[in-house]
């Protein structure tokens, strides 16, 4: 900020001349945000100097910044002013879209196991979900007859729905719309604003929302269901959780701008509304560095303040490096299948049948055969064959249609549009084939025909027996819910993959959670498919798919580990349940990809949530203010951590630079110990991969490397050995490999990694590192001792650039 008279002064002056010689003589305004060294103690007089063409938005004053909009060239000139450490412009970020807690062992039947017990359901835990909003009167979110917990302090902001009541299971709600407006309206595309109701209230218009929140920490509601089909008792992770909705996010995206001024009103150190788990099921279409995204700037915040931070990986998935929201102190999470699909058979050629899965109807009467066209072969005049067997809008010609049972492949436009434009041209069903790519991975959808959904592999029947029949024929039959699928978990084809575009040294993501075909509460004011063709209404449960909903069961899971252990930071919750997560499915063999092949931690990081043994994990990782501090001053001014990728992944990665003096200027001040400011000239830092994260991931691995690490005792005094799968050509060694501990005692080790075969580890290979006591302590009253498995990956790759 510039002072009365000296050089600060007289720079204002020079760039004010500069700016008028400059400035374009029409100048449409754009959000931005801008983070200072110091807060200016006049910000709208420090702005005025250069320009009157601004508002601001948002004042940031905890993380020194400020959101504003402003004349379109002003942006980069912003970056002159005295005391502006980064002025970065406002994007749209998106969003990523019964049986979950049965799957994963903490009820049976519905009913609560005493794991669940244990952990008192999350009681008085606070979940914050940053969204579209709420639905108020949804079952999931009803009144569960207790006080508002201690400690909160945040607000039910209805705005102008005055309809909107909070209650003492959903205690708070605001809704933050300035940036998603200033973006939209200013840019011309006012046709895509969201109405007025919608932009003025928390509540949720879109669906989504409400769907995170409730998987999170819903209420147990008996008899949901979604079409008739997977009825059953649908309930969040931590059921008897307080939760909080910040809508930050609309139909037409989220504003980065909104988002970061809803991270900080959810967690602002307890002194804003006192939230303890943080749900972000959204973030960009690729990952930024860490001083270019409000998500990682905001989160880093929150993670200071004690808030448990969970986000979604994206769903970008099958390509390499496609992961986002990789920042270390976030929670990063992939998406998985569970053990219910909901089946839908094609039937063909008298007796020949493949599986699918579908929430529309059967073609009726059923049995009844009716012809089968391929969508490529029933193009309407002047669409090339390419578009109707996509079955794009247009694409189809009634008079090839009509009556008959579509075959579309997936790509470009939703699943269930397909299904409209089939419908649209008269035909009387749609069966959708994954194309290669896409694999066995296949989603259950409420379809506006009777409709199957196929793997790629039991597509290839249905092909064959197209081109081998003058007249295929063949019929639909979707049935309810099956249980018990095997193998589950399976990776989700859309799922992101690492590795870490930003920083290789952080595997990425930390674990996979079930994130396909789940069944939670929804909006009443949308239609189950969010799609403008679709005018169902009033679903109060739906079925939704993606990062964004694995998103959310692990925030459930972290709120259960609040409540039980209410002293643990967000990193202890983070390691509990990284290091008991499994890499196994439930027919005994490795966790499958969506080609069928073994999946790597490249796709589900740590492994497959297991709530009941975080719970009880006996060790844990404890990322502290000193490990963030070292691993952010470690990567230097000439650190291009993506280089390391460039050259074995089949997609293109931006380069990424960090730059050091903005990096300690801008991050590191948010952190404060003791009062003092954390600083990159108290040196040494390490290395990147030195963290003391759960996970471990050395790449350019050239001769050996040794990292360190250091795990604590959460439960029993006991001794832990270590056992070590060694990542193909690279040996392990670990030392000590014994390690005693007493209650609360923690201990240091190293891990040495040796390339003894360079080729074998080129491109990346995996191993892990198992710590494990014999006769563990029982954290549930059974009187049965168990063990331990404390379980991290281990990443290596020997390729250099």
């Amino acid at each position: 900020m510039a002072r009365r008279g000296g050089p600060g002064r007289v720079f204002l002056l020079a760039l004010v001349l500069l700016l008028t010689l400059q400035t374009p003589a029409s100048a449409a305004k754009k959000p931005c945000v801008i983070l200072f060294q110091d807060f200016p103690a006049n910000p709208f007089a420090l702005l005025s100097t250069i320009t009157s063409g601004f508002s601001i938005l948002y004042e940031f004053s905890v993380i020194r910044g400020l959101a504003l909009q402003i004349d379109d060239g002003f942006p980069t000139l912003l970056q002159k002013l005295p005391g502006v450490l980064r002025v970065s412009p406002g994007t749209l970020l998106r969003l990523r879209t019964t049986r979950s807690w049965d799957f994963l062992g903490l009820a049976e039947n519905g009913r609560e196991t005493p794991a669940w017990s244990s952990a008192n359901l999350g009681a008085d835990t606070i979940i914050g979900n940053i969204d579209t909003g709420v639905w108020p009167e949804s079952q999931s979110f009803q009144d569960d007859g207790f006080g508002v917990p201690k400690g909160w302090r945040g607000v039910c902001d209805r705005g102008c729905d005055p309809t909107f009541r909070c209650n003492n299971k959903l205690i708070g709600a605001r809704f933050f719309s300035a940036g998603l407006q200033a973006e939209l309206w200013l840019a011309g595309d006012r046709g895509k604003l969201p109405s007025q109701e919608d932009l003025s209230s928390p509540r949720d218009y879109v669906g989504h929302g409400s769907h995170t929140l409730s998987t999170a920490g819903g209420s147990h509601v008996r008899g949901a269901g979604a079409f008739g089909h997977g009825t059953g008792t649908a309930a969040g992770g931590a059921p008897r959780a307080r939760v909080a909705a910040y809508k930050a996010c609309y139909a037409a995206g989220c504003s980065d701008v909104d988002v970061l001024a809803a991270v900080l009103a959810a967690v602002l150190a307890a002194v804003a509304d006192g939230v303890h788990v943080l749900s972000l099921s959204l973030g960009s279409d690729e990952a930024s560095d860490y001083l270019s995204d409000p998500i990682a700037i905001g989160t880093f915040f929150a993670v200071q303040s004690g808030v448990a931070v969970v986000c979604s990986a994206g769903n970008w998935g099958p390509q390499p490096g496609t992961v986002t929201n990789v920042a270390p102190w976030m929670f990063t999470v992939g998406a998985s299948t569970m053990d219910r699909d909901f089946p839908a058979y094609v039937t063909f050629g008298g007796s020949l049948t493949i599986e699918g899965q579908s929430l529309g109807a059967s073609t009726l009467p059923l049995g009844q055969a009716y012809p089968i066209v391929s969508g490529e072969n029933a193009n309407a005049a002047n669409q090339p064959a390419s578009n109707s067997s996509l079955c794009l809008a247009g694409s189809l010609d009634p008079a090839k249609v009509a009556g008959k049972i579509v075959v579309c492949v997936r790509g470009e436009n939703s699943r269930v549009e397909k299904g409209h434009v089939v419908k649209q041209a008269d035909g009387a069903g749609m069966v959708l084939c994954n194309d290669a790519t896409s694999g066995d991975s296949v989603v259950a959808d409420p379809h506006l025909v009777a409709a199957a959904h196929c793997s790629y592999s039991q597509c290839v029947r249905l092909f064959d027996y197209l081109r081998s029949t003058e007249n295929p024929s063949g019929y639909i039959n979707a049935t309810d819910a099956s249980f018990g699928v095997k193998p589950a978990p399976a990776m989700a084809d859309f799922s992101s993959r690492g590795p870490n575009p930003v920083a290789p040294q952080i595997l990425k993501p930390d674990i996979t959670a079930p994130g396909v075909g789940v069944i939670a509460a929804y909006s009443g004011a949308v239609s189950p498919t969010e799609l403008p063709f679709d005018d169902r209404r009033g679903v109060p449960y739906n079925i939704m798919s993606g990062t964004s909903i694995s998103c959310p069961h692990v925030a459930g899971v972290a709120g259960l580990l609040r409540t039980k252990y209410p002293s643990w930071s967000p990193a202890v919750i983070k390691s509990a349940i990284m290091t008991t997560a499994t890499t196994v499915a439930n027919d005994g063999n490795q966790i499958q990809d969506e080609t069928g092949a073994a999946a790597t931690p490249f796709s589900y990081g740590s492994g497959h949530v297991k709530p009941v043994a975080a719970l009880d994990p006996g060790l844990v990782y404890d990322t502290t203010l000193a490990d963030y501090t070292n691993f952010l001053c470690s990567l230097k001014l000439t650190h291009n951590p993506v280089q390391d990728l460039q050259g074995s992944l089949p997609v293109g990665l931006p380069n990424l630079h960090v730059n050091l003096s903005v990096l300690g200027g801008l991050l590191l001040p948010l952190f404060n110990a003791a009062g003092e400011r954390c600083a990159c000239s108290r040196g040494p830092y390490g290395r990147p991969e030195d963290m003391n994260y759960p996970s471990i991931a050395v790449s350019c691995l050239s001769g050996s490397a040794t990292v360190r690490r250091r795990v604590r005792n959460v439960g029993a005094p006991g001794e832990y050995r270590v056992a070590v799968v060694e990542p193909a050509g690279v040996r392990v060694t670990v030392a000590p490999d014994v390690l005693g501990f007493g209650v609360g005692e923690e201990k240091e080790f190293t891990v040495k990694l040796e390339v003894v075969d360079a080729e074998a580890a080129s491109n990346y290979a995996f191993g892990s590192l198992v710590w494990s006591d014999e006769n563990g302590s029982d954290a549930y009253g059974s009187g049965v001792s168990k063990a331990h498995r404390v379980r991290s990956p281990i990443v290596v790759r020997t390729k250099c650039g």
